[in-house]
């Protein structure tokens, strides 16, 4: 397939590529910076996207966007969080649109923040979206594809779960204070965290591409979602460190304000139903397996 990739130098990106590559695909980088040698421009402030990188593609992978865990949440912080996802996204789909000829397929990034705060319920591609600051740019973002599937394009909203990799992402920054010892659960610990290993993203990916089948919003997170307690105690055990220091949820909304209660605390038990129903196998189904891969123990 020929693919085109926004968002290539990001953590999903930078491992995506190469493996698309590796699988035979043809991929061109879709970059802002005009100096990145072999790769197409696009520029969400000017609306514009290089007819090449959509032109005759098989398919658009967009995964850029502003990054949510970057800082405390001001007014200028969240604002540039959803002009980056909604604008961004509406771009990408207007240029898709009106692409000679069009992708068959754009793959846009979302995430499990669509569905909010939901407690212990089973979350699905079905269920109905949450509330809060994260649910409401979830669904401006998907939304904001619809200039592609208005023409017929097979549009996937890839919802994300936390993604796992010790190269960038939660588990990068949670690392440090395991390894001395000072990890422990956040909160009443009894919130779930729908995670899903680095590998098993590319690999859904991969298999939303070549599935014609999959259209619409996608789960992808690891079909056993774990509270923030096991999550906690699985990656003490693995990195044979103790985790008696806990953080209480005054303490997280110190430390990150609004983005506490978004990222941290909020209970969301998601459920890849689409992709295991479409015959996808997990590499990494369960957490403490991942994590052993992952971090090499």
């Amino acid at each position: 397939m020929r693919i085109s990739v926004t968002g290539s130098s990001g953590l999903i990106g930078s491992t995506l590529v190469p493996f698309l590559t590796a699988q035979g695909h043809e991929v061109g980088r879709v970059v802002r910076s005009t100096t990145a040698a072999g790769a197409w421009r696009w520029d969400q402030g000017a609306g514009h996207v290089d007819a090449g990188a959509v032109n005759g593609k098989d398919a658009v992978v967009h995964l850029a966007g502003e990054n949510i865990a970057a800082g405390r949440w001001s007014a200028a912080r969240k604002a540039r969080i959803r002009d980056s996802r909604v604008r961004g996204t509406r771009v990408v789909a207007e240029a898709v649109a009106r692409a000679d000829p069009r992708p068959k397929a754009l793959l846009c990034a979302s995430a499990m923040g669509f569905y909010g705060d939901r407690g212990d319920e089973h979350l699905t591609e079905a269920s109905a979206p949450g509330r809060g600051f994260l649910s409401e740019v979830s669904r401006e973002w998907e939304e904001a594809c619809a200039p592609a599937r208005d023409q017929g394009v097979r549009v996937v909203n890839l919802r994300f779960g936390i993604v796992l990799s010790p190269a960038g992402g939660a588990l990068a920054k949670m690392l440090l204070p395991f390894r001395l010892g000072a990890g422990g659960v956040v909160g009443s610990g009894k919130q779930w965290w729908s995670w899903v290993a680095l590998d098993d993203v590319v690999g859904a990916i991969q298999h939303a591409l070549v599935t014609p089948g999959l259209a619409g919003p996608l789960n992808v997170a690891a079909p056993n979602p774990a509270t923030n307690a096991e999550f906690t105690r699985t990656l003490g055990r693995v990195l044979a460190r103790p985790t008696l220091f806990p953080v209480p949820v005054f303490a997280a909304r110190l430390a990150f304000g609004e983005m506490a209660d978004a990222l941290l605390l909020a209970s969301a038990r998601v459920v890849p139903e689409r992709l295991q129903q479409t015959g996808y196998v997990f590499r990494h189904p369960e957490l403490e397996g991942a994590l052993r891969h992952l971090l090499g123990r």
